[in-house]
């Protein structure tokens, strides 16, 4: 892959910065340089194997969702500030 100037300001467009001519030709080369240290991957022979989304195999850990019995209301709200209707009263924190 060969980068160029037009992907550098399309990237410039997309980030919503503005670079000076200097800052572009730093970057395509800074770039460039990064597409470049994977060359040599393209020479592995690849062949037969499995493309990977994660190096290690994932499973969802899960529990059955279970109702289980509560705390009393009474004692959990006997240290709060402020109650009211047998909740917590805080600061509205959105307006």
């Amino acid at each position: 892959m060969t980068i160029d100037l037009e992907l550098v300001q399309s990237l410039e467009a997309l980030s919503a910065i503005a670079l000076t001519e200097a800052e572009r030709a730093a970057a395509l080369a800074d770039l460039q340089s990064a597409v470049d240290s994977f060359a040599p991957l393209a020479a592995l022979d690849t062949q037969g194997v499995e493309p990977l989304t994660h190096v290690l195999p994932l499973e969802n850990v899960t529990r059955e969702d279970v109702a289980l019995p509560s705390m009393d209301n009474e004692l959990l709200l006997s240290n709060a500030a402020r109650v009211k209707g047998g909740a917590f009263v805080v600061h509205r924190a959105v307006e």
